[in-house]
């Protein structure tokens, strides 16, 4: 079983991290920051549709001080959205705003609603953090999803991304009749690939989603992490492999009962490869990020020390020990892993 050392120390996003944000345009100015909706008036528990607590609270403000924050919270949507045309705002209004005391980040989260239709969409506010930034970009560059975010000053404006909660998904969807466990099983498996390539961590089951497409003869599943806040910063290699959460042990019992293991061999080549195209594809924007973040701290040095051993033992070899930063270890861990995908 996998644990959390402690509460992880939030990183300021320092001058090399903000330029690279500038150049490739993720960083606007904002009408509305996270210190602003900080400022409430009170909170309510927010329940599921059974009852259940969801560990959000949805707050509330002075009346002028709402009106104020909806029109800004609907022009963030915009800028997220449209680039900032603010010609949809008219009919756009933020009607509820949530905040999550659990966890590192505290996030709100916003509902954005058109009046037109009663259609919806959320995104999220949150204190903008040096290592969530990099595991944003680092899945934006080198996973098969796209990630839509802005930065401000302090501030982080993140897309939601849709689909069913990990932790939810094992419990009530696992052993659903119609389920394709096979492909829940390989897509994990590669989700685990994903993850280790990059060295992002903490992927428990409540900090990824089950995206469900139906199929024309059967469902297609993909899972993708949500948070990005453990990006490169523990030291214990076992921490970027989902696979050794407790909370995952039914998937990964899954994995075992129903693929091979040259199956399994297969499935975390095939991602390695794609990965390693996706890096080429994308070369001279990566070789900017990862420059940034050999020049940053994003974990202590005790913590850079320990996974340097720990991932020199994993591949064999002894040339994590030369490794500066923890930016050194994220690099020279893609070039072994994803090295190994063009056999």
């Amino acid at each position: 079983m996998t644990l959390i050392s402690k509460k992880k120390i939030t990183y300021p996003i320092q001058e090399k991290l903000r330029h690279y944000l500038r150049d490739y345009d993720r960083e606007t100015p904002l009408p509305v920051t996270y210190l602003e909706l900080t400022r409430i008036s009170g909170a309510f528990p927010l329940l599921d549709r059974n009852g259940r607590d969801t560990l959000w609270e949805t707050v509330f403000y002075e009346p002028q001080a709402l009106r104020e924050l909806s029109e800004g919270l609907a022009q963030v949507y915009a800028l997220l959205k449209t680039a900032g045309d603010l010609s949809f705002t008219d009919h756009l209004i933020a009607d509820r705003i949530d905040y999550c005391r659990f966890g590192n980040s505290n996030p709100f989260r916003v509902r954005i609603v058109n009046q037109l239709n009663d259609n919806y969409d959320y995104f999220y506010v949150k204190r903008a953090d040096a290592s969530r930034v990099y595991g944003l970009e680092l899945e934006h560059l080198l996973s098969p999803n796209s990630i839509n975010y802005l930065v401000h000053e302090d501030t982080l404006i993140e897309e939601h991304i849709a689909g069913i909660p990990g932790d939810d998904f094992i419990r009530l969807h696992l052993q659903r009749p119609h389920l394709n466990q096979v492909r829940i099983a390989k897509e994990f498996v590669k989700f685990n690939e994903r993850c280790f390539a990059r060295l992002l961590g903490d992927m428990r089951a409540y900090n990824y989603v089950i995206d469900v497409t139906p199929d024309f003869e059967d469902e297609q599943y993909r899972v993708r992490a949500i948070d990005f806040d453990q990006q490169c910063y523990e030291g214990k290699k076992n921490m970027y492999l989902p696979q050794f959460f407790k909370d995952n042990r039914a998937v990964v019992l899954l994995c075992s009962q129903l693929l091979e293991p040259e199956t399994i061999r297969q499935y975390q080549t095939e991602e390695r490869t794609l990965m390693a195209r996706r890096a080429r594809s994308e070369r001279y924007r990566l070789k900017d990020l990862i420059d940034c973040l050999r020049q940053d701290e994003v974990s202590p040095p005790e913590k850079v020390r320990q996974l340097k051993a720990q991932l020199n033992q994993h591949h064999r070899t002894e040339q994590f020990t030369a490794c500066r930063s923890m930016g050194d270890v994220v690099r020279l861990n893609l070039l072994l892993t994803l090295g190994r995908g063009k056999r």
